[in-house]
């Protein structure tokens, strides 16, 4: 069983930056592929992005080159650092693992599901 708590959300303004964290329990978060997702309302759940226990990172296309995912295995931890922030990242954000060592995009491929955070973004 993994359990998975974010923390860093918040209200900011466009073109502002937040890091999101996501630290998990567990002995073996080092060997999952993590992720993060979004949800805006009235949206279905969406991807953001992914990394692998071998440090290997995914994106989707409306985030690429502004959001950057990374992990901290020593710290059982995984980051979201959103730069250059628009109106539409607005929504809450949603850590997850999975214990496959392929990287999937969809929400029913992970097995673990945190609470939740929520960004919002003002223009």
């Amino acid at each position: 069983q993994v359990q998975l708590v974010e923390s860093g959300g918040g209200l900011v303004q466009a073109g502002d930056s937040l890091r999101l964290s996501c630290a998990a329990s567990g002995r073996t978060f080092s060997s999952y592929t993590m992720g993060w997702f979004r949800q805006a309302p009235g949206k279905e759940r969406e991807f953001v992005a992914a990394i692998r226990w071998s440090g290997n990172t995914y994106y989707a296309d409306s985030v690429k080159g502004r959001f950057t995912i990374s992990r901290d295995n020593a710290k059982n931890t995984v980051y979201l650092q959103m730069n250059s922030l628009k109106p539409e990242d607005t929504a809450v954000y949603y850590c997850a693992a999975d214990r496959s060592i392929v990287v999937h995009t969809t929400t029913r491929s992970y097995d673990y599901w945190g609470q939740g955070t929520q960004v919002t973004v003002s223009s």
